[in-house]
């Protein structure tokens, strides 16, 4: 399985809680791994959550558009805009 990095890659909108471009956290198998003094939207992560899984096997199918596509997400708060990128960054 793969650790996968989550990165606020940029904001267009409003977000209420204190992140910032460049703040990320990680996902190691089922552990979600936030940074002292850092934040993770709850509403952001649920809507991200169904993708992980995918993202995280180690041998994908063979038209598998999740190895080859570098994810963005947008958090579902029309307001917020906040889009984060969801990259792999080791094999376990």
């Amino acid at each position: 399985m793969y650790k996968l990095k989550i990165t606020v890659e940029r904001i267009d909108g409003y977000c209420n809680l204190p992140m910032l471009v460049g703040d990320s956290f990680e996902v190691d198998g089922g552990k979600i791994l936030i940074p002292d003094g850092k934040y993770i939207c709850m509403w952001a992560l649920q809507s991200m959550m169904p993708i992980f899984p995918l993202l995280q096997r180690a041998r994908p199918e063979k038209n598998d558009w999740t190895s080859k596509s570098g994810q963005v997400f947008v958090c579902p708060d029309p307001r917020g805009l906040v889009h984060y990128r969801i990259e792999r960054i080791e094999e376990s």
